[in-house]
């Protein structure tokens, strides 16, 4: 097979032939000996003395060129005949049968056979004069081996011959010295010869016998120049001459100008001038066949030579190849010193294959030689690309490429190690060579075509082969499997179509044998071959047709369990799944062709095991699903808390006044989750976009037996809907569970229509399942009475009583049936609770304790998150609603009740409406915790949101929104370690105190003006057994602060007295009733209270409501951080500490002064007065007014005992008039 080794057109063709009964393996070891011999120097070739025609290709003297040689085994097709003046190296111009030989005797049936074996492959109409020879290797002689008599071709090599090598090339010396006489020209360079060449696009020369004669005899074309038609150029000079020469006087030929007057019109030169350089390119006189080339090009202008052209200049390109090569470098000039140096070659190259391409259509037989003219020379240029990629760039490993004549292609040693098709090493050829790898794919692109099927098939073989390599060795593995699938075809027609041939002739040698049958073994001859790259092919593409393996029958079970240990482990699949079924075709199919049925065995249960996957049923026939109505219901299954989409109004996003009333009412949060609620309020289920759900499907099996089910899956409409089926076994006289799942692709409304069935073997059949409705289920129930009703009766005649058709009469006024039917939402995002702060999810506090948790959220999902809200739940609510809602409650009580859920929360955050959590992060939020006796369970839950989003990329209402909520539930201890009673408010005493005293002990009990004053006292009891710091804070308006602290033991009681100012409300302010903190418009009292009560009730509300306000009862525990309040709120105001905190409406101060002007105080001691005895004196009284508005006051003193006292005037009714506000008289 032609290996299209680049440089092809300069290598002389030396045909080695197998003589005789030598075996291959001896063949190619002989073989291998003469093809080391792949060029020899001209000064190494015997060149005879003469001077005629004959010696004018011979080498001249001291020549320093090389002749190239190559060794096929194969001669060429007798179809590429007409290729033999255009393309002279690809035909052998030598033949060399290789024999072996133990006695004299057989040396002449050797010689026989070798001149047969000539004449059948090279017949004596051949254009061209063989040198021939027939090397015989001495094997297991005793005795020498002398041939009898004169054989010129055969030449014996002994066994014991110790220069054999040394012999060999001097044969093949002798060998290139006749193969150089080219008698060929001879009869070109003749006027008939020459009419001839330019006869046809690709002309042939006829036998020289039936050549006719020349009309005159003289009128002949003498021969050109033996040795060089240009003595005057020297090598020197044609060193520098590029690649592209230019036509210039100094390169004519003026004795083939005298020649051409002799030659008629129609016949041109330029072909001659062609064929010429070819003989000079062949005989390693490179110098010649550049001008010869250059010439002739020059002269190859017109369309019918445009071939011709082309050849000349793949010719041309060849030189600076072999020039490069013996000199061991690269071109010493450039024409552009910005190109590389093979830069000129490829030019040439391109041109050709341009003028391959445009050749003008002829006739047909010449179609399948311009296409191998054009992929030849696209496969040159390939070789040219592709010698210098691997060679790392222009240098002596690139010529070596490029002229080995090896029968397989050359690789590098770049290419030839373990790692050579590594993406590292490949892109490393790319950089250092400065050539990609896409541009030489790009270049052998080019070959693949149309043009192909007008080459035969060897020829088709060859390029496919020379291409799918080439490939290889670029890396491109699947190109060359698309390849050498083009190549298994076409060596499987020739095996099939030669097979058939032979078993026809061999049938006819049999003759007529009457009634006996004759049957002809089938030929395996390479079919091992054809399966080993069939193998390779399927390799790449990710089949692999060995997973199943073919085992001898006393192989040990043992050492292939190994290799299925893995066998159910998830493989994930490789390659494209159309395409490897299809070559899974293609591969039965030629098992099937050589015949290999074994192999067809072993592909078809490869391909079951490893492309199950993608494997489709064939077309069988079916029958429809027999077994009555096995699905009885489908229901959709709850979603799991966290994932239940919730639907709310774009108003619940309002700022709201308070959130008081929903707390009151039974709902904590609108954004809290109640599903009795939902379930109430809302029609159609909620599924979410994209995110799996499940059905719950009932199935039946009435039978005795258990019912096979191949395939169960949902029949929906709507939107799209993605659904894996199952298959299942449903137990004898049962109903059987399945849970189906899917996802919904789109937004909008789905339908679940029903399930559909398919049993083994069966076509699948749909079955309807209404939604089970009051009206559905009534519709059912008066079918089945309609149905009893009818039995038994004939209210049908004739064929008409057949049930089917009276089930077609009942159906037609069949009712619309209503489905289950979801509302898929957009995509939602996912969040879940990374950590916390609390211990298992316990949480123990003091009553009062002001406390905080911290929960850590992360987005789980790829949507970002842009709205969370929390809302909190205690075992302490719900009991306060329901008394709320009973009503049973008092008109304080209720207070007290609504103020418990509204302002103390066991739970508390501060609303952040700018939280957002990006997909992937985390954000951690506060809660605020408050212990409340008598809560012992509590749930933090939080609503979120994608709110924020294009609607045109969703498309969902922008009334509405969709919230996710998570619950995070904390079990809660409270413990009561104090407790507050004995709550009393004392009058100021106003006995006499050491103002300095008192200071200096605590001055947090002493006040200036002892009448606007009262103690307010609370009993403490620590009833824990750690001990607590009790703090109560003064914090009246006007008033300075105040703090009293005690430290309370464990187990005792200590009272905390603190000193409050007096105040007095208005009237307006007591006469109000009491609120709730609710929307109530009125709150019935259920207790019957007076008028004088029920102001005396509210005026005991609103007093200790300004009591609580004016004081703070704070604790912190002893020696820790814990701390929280102590709530006052069960305590009660009584009517002798209102009258005591209430501020008088007139304040009296007395004093008593001397009559006269005596300005002698009188003597004050301990608080008390003592005036003389007998003697008159005044008592002075100032009148305060206390309120803030005016008043008439009147003055009555009481003096006891009266009958100790005498006094002027009277004591009753003494008008002091009228006073304003804080006004004194």
């Amino acid at each position: 097979m032609d290996t299209h080794v680049f440089a092809s057109l300069a290598q002389i063709r030396v045909l080695l032939v197998p003589i005789g009964s030598i075996s291959q393996q001896t063949f190619e070891k002989y073989a291998s000996e003469i093809r080391t011999f792949d060029a020899i120097r001209l000064g190494d070739i015997a060149v005879e003395g003469t001077k005629d025609e004959r010696a004018r290709f011979q080498p001249k003297p001291l020549s320093t060129g090389y002749l190239h040689l190559s060794f096929p085994s194969h001669p060429p097709p007798h179809s590429h005949k007409a290729l033999s003046l255009i393309r002279p190296s690809h035909f052998p111009l030598a033949i060399i049968g290789v024999a072996t030989c133990s006695h004299s005797e057989a040396l002449p049936d050797i010689i026989s056979q070798f001149n047969g074996a000539v004449l059948d492959m090279f017949p004596p109409s051949g254009m061209y004069s063989l040198a021939r020879n027939c090397f015989v290797f001495e094997e297991g002689s005793s005795s020498g081996i002398s041939p009898s008599g004169q054989q010129t071709e055969l030449t014996i090599f002994p066994e014991m011959m110790g220069n054999r090598k040394l012999h060999i090339g001097t044969l093949l010396g002798e060998i290139c010295s006749q193969i150089l006489e080219f008698w060929l020209i001879q009869r070109l360079e003749s006027p008939i010869g020459n009419e001839y060449l330019n006869a046809s696009l690709l002309p042939v020369l006829p036998l020289l016998t039936d050549m006719p004669p020349s009309l005159d005899s003289k009128d002949t074309l003498p021969p050109l120049p033996s040795h060089n038609s240009h003595p005057e150029i020297s090598k020197s000079a044609l060193s520098k001459v590029t690649p592209v020469m230019k036509r210039n006087s100094s390169l004519g030929v003026p004795t083939v100008r005298k020649r051409l007057s002799a030659i008629g019109a129609a016949s041109s030169h330029g072909r001659l001038f062609k064929v010429m350089a070819d003989f000079f390119l062949l005989a390693g006189r490179i110098e010649d066949a550049l001008i010869w080339y250059t010439e002739a090009i020059q002269l190859l202008k017109s369309p019918l030579d445009s071939i011709w052209n082309a050849s000349a200049l793949e010719g041309m390109a060849t030189i600076p190849i072999l020039d490069s090569w013996s000199a061991g470098h690269g071109l010493q000039t450039s024409t552009s010193t910005g190109r590389e140096p093979w830069s000129d070659i490829a030019d040439k190259l391109i041109q050709a294959t341009a003028i391959y391409f445009k050749v003008p259509p002829s006739d047909v037989e010449n179609y399948q030689f311009l296409s191998y003219l054009y992929c030849s020379c696209v496969l040159r240029h390939t070789s040219l690309l592709f010698a210098i990629w691997s060679a790392k760039g222009w240098g002596p490993l690139a010529f070596t490429t490029m002229l080995q004549p090896g029968p397989t292609p050359y690789l590098p040693p770049t290419l030839s190690h373990n790692e050579s098709t590594t993406w590292a090493n490949l892109e490393r050829l790319s950089s250092m060579s400065g050539i990609p790898r896409t541009s030489i794919s790009s270049l052998l692109a080019q070959t693949h075509g149309s043009w192909l099927l007008h080459l035969g098939p060897r020829e088709r073989v060859g390029v496919l082969e020379a291409i799918a390599s080439t490939y290889s060795c670029l890396g491109y593995r699947r190109k060359e499997s698309y390849i050498l699938r083009e190549v298994l075809g076409c060596i499987l027609d020739l095996i099939v179509c030669g097979r058939q041939e032979d078993a026809h002739t061999n049938m006819r040698s049999f003759g007529n044998k009457g009634n006996v049958g004759i049957r002809l073994n089938e030929s395996s001859d390479g079919n091992d071959s054809i399966l080993r790259l069939l193998k390779h092919v399927c390799k790449v593409l990710g089949v692999n047709l060995d997973a199943i393996q073919i085992m001898e029958d006393k192989s040990d079970p043992r050492s292939h369990s190994e290799a299925d240990d893995d066998s159910d482990v998830y493989r994930e699949p490789f390659g494209w799944p159309e395409l490897q079924i299809g070559v899974v075709r293609e591969s039965v199919a030629v098992a099937e062709a050589l015949p290999d049925f074994l192999a067809v065995a072993q592909y078809a249960l490869s391909s079951l095991k490893t492309l199950q996957e993608f494997l489709e049923a064939g077309i069988m026939k079916a029958v429809e699903y027999w077994s009555g109505r096995p699905v009885v219901s489908i229901a959709l299954a709850p979603l799991p808390f966290i994932r239940l989409p919730i639907e709310k109004p774009m108003s619940a996003l309002k700022p709201r006044s308070s959130d008081s009333n929903a707390i009151l009412k039974g709902g904590t949060d609108p954004f809290l989750y109640n599903p009795r609620r939902i379930n109430a309020t809302q029609g159609k289920p909620l599924i979410v976009r994209n995110e799996a759900l499940e059905f719950i499907v009932i199935v039946q099996n009435p039978y005795v037996f258990d019912l096979e089910l191949q395939s169960l899956s949902l029949n929906t409409s709507g939107v799209p809907f993605e659904s894996n089926p199952t298959s299942l076994v449903v137990p004898a006289r049962s109903y059987h569970r399945v849970i189906l799942s899917g996802k919904a692709l789109a937004i909008g409304s789905l339908v679940i229509r029903g399930c559909v069935v398919q049993a083994p073997g069966g076509v699948p059949r749909e079955f309807v399942i209404p939604l089970a409705t009051e009206e559905e289920e009534e519709r059912l129930t008066h079918k089945r009475s309609a149905a009893l009703c009818e039995a038994g009766r004939f209210k049908y005649s004739g064929l008409d009583n057949f049930p089917w058709e009276r089930k077609t009469r009942s159906s037609r006024s069949s009712k619309t049936m209503l489905f289950l039917e979801c509302k898929v939402i957009p995509e939602q995002p996912l969040l879940r609770i990374r950590r916390t702060t609390v211990t298992h999810g316990a949480l123990m506090l003091y009553d009062g304790e002001m406390s905080s948790i911290r929960i850590t959220f992360e987005n789980i999902s790829p949507l970002p998150i842009d709205f969370v809200r929390l809302a909190f739940d205690d075992s302490t609510i719900t009991p306060a609603q329901q008394a709320l809602a009973e009503g049973e409650l008092s008109v304080f009580e209720t207070y007290e009740t609504e103020y418990a859920l509204i302002h103390r929360p066991v739970f508390s955050w501060i609303k952040n409406d700018s939280v957002a959590i990006a997909p992937g992060r985390k954000v951690t939020l506060t809660i605020n915790c408050f212990g409340k006796v008598g809560c012992t369970e509590g749930t933090i839950h939080a609503s979120y949101s994608y709110i924020h989003r294009n609607p045109d990329d969703d498309g969902e209402e922008a009334s509405v929104f969709h919230t996710r909520q998570i619950s995070y539930p904390l079990m809660v201890t409270v413990y009561r370690m104090l407790e507050s009673h004995g709550m009393d408010i004392l009058p100021y005493p106003s006995y006499p105190m050491s103002t300095d005293n008192v200071a200096q002990s605590n001055s947090n009990l002493f006040v200036e003006d002892n009448g606007a004053w009262c103690l307010f006292s609370l009993d403490i009891t620590n009833t824990y057994g750690t001990p607590f710091e009790v703090s109560i804070e003064r914090v009246q308006e006007d008033v300075p602060w105040g703090e009293i602290l005690v430290n309370v033991p464990p187990g005792s009681t200590s009272r905390l007295v603190i000193p409050l100012k007096k105040f007095l409300l208005s009237d307006d302010h007591t006469s109000r009733p009491i609120p709730t903190l609710s929307d109530r418009q009125f709150v019935v009292d259920k207790t019957k209270l007076s008028d004088a009560e029920q102001k005396m009730q509210r005026e005991l509300f609103w007093y200790r409501e300004e009591l609580f306000k004016s004081l703070r009862c704070q604790w912190r525990e002893a020696g820790g951080t814990r701390y929280g309040n102590l709530s006052l709120r069960q305590q009660r105001l009584t009517l002798t500490m209102l009258e005591t905190i209430r501020t008088e409406r007139a304040g009296i101060q007395m004093s008593f002064v001397r009559s006269g002007d005596s300005t002698e105080p009188i003597e004050h001691r301990a608080g008390k007065y003592h005036p003389p005895c007998s003697e008159l004196v005044y008592v002075r009284i100032k009148v305060t007014n206390l309120t803030t508005t005016a008043l008439v006051f009147t003055l009555d003193v009481n003096i006891d005992p009266r009958e100790h006292v005498i006094h002027d005037g009277i004591l009753c009714d003494i008008p002091v008039g009228r006073l304003e506000a804080k006004d004194s008289k």
